[in-house]
């Protein structure tokens, strides 16, 4: 069986990029698929390694049944380059940073999350974290739209 690896990544690894790993793991835990992934998140900076996600975050995730309690933040890492198949930034900043730290055989595993949505209205997933509880209601309806593409794309 071919395992796939997944990276989703934001600044800090505390809302949007922990959120996305959530919400993917629990897409491919419902298809009966979670033999067949690798599911991890990191931040392109080092401002909350360590921590649990934003409490805001696992509040609205739980919500809609998603459970992000027992992640952790941590840093991008150079290795992560090489173990991961598809590294998905959150944004074009972040994009733009992996770009910078990633070698160049690696260059052509790094997208944005937005890619893979069909129906959301942006290229980005906005950063919730100084707004209020609608910027998590709207990081969730991105990145469910963004999840299914994902996984239908990884077949």
């Amino acid at each position: 069986m071919l395992v796939r690896s997944v990276l989703f990544v934001c600044m800090g690894n505390i809302c949007r990029s922990p959120t996305a790993e959530g919400v993917f793991r629990a897409l491919v835990e419902q298809a009966d698929r979670t033999r067949e992934f690798e599911i991890d998140s990191a931040g392109t900076h080092a401002y909350h390694v360590g921590e649990p996600p934003d409490m805001r975050s696992q509040e609205y995730a739980l919500r809609r049944g998603v459970d992000l309690s027992r992640q952790r933040a941590r840093q991008v890492c150079d290795e992560d380059f090489a173990r991961f198949d598809v590294i998905l930034a959150m944004d074009h900043d972040n994009l733009r940073l992996l770009q910078r730290q990633c070698p160049a055989q690696h260059q052509h595993k790094l997208k944005l999350m937005m890619s893979y949505a069909s129906h959301s209205p942006s290229d980005v997933v906005p950063d919730p974290y100084y707004g209020g509880g609608r910027g998590f209601d709207t990081v969730l309806d991105y990145l469910e739209d963004a999840a299914q593409g994902l996984l239908q794309t990884l077949g």
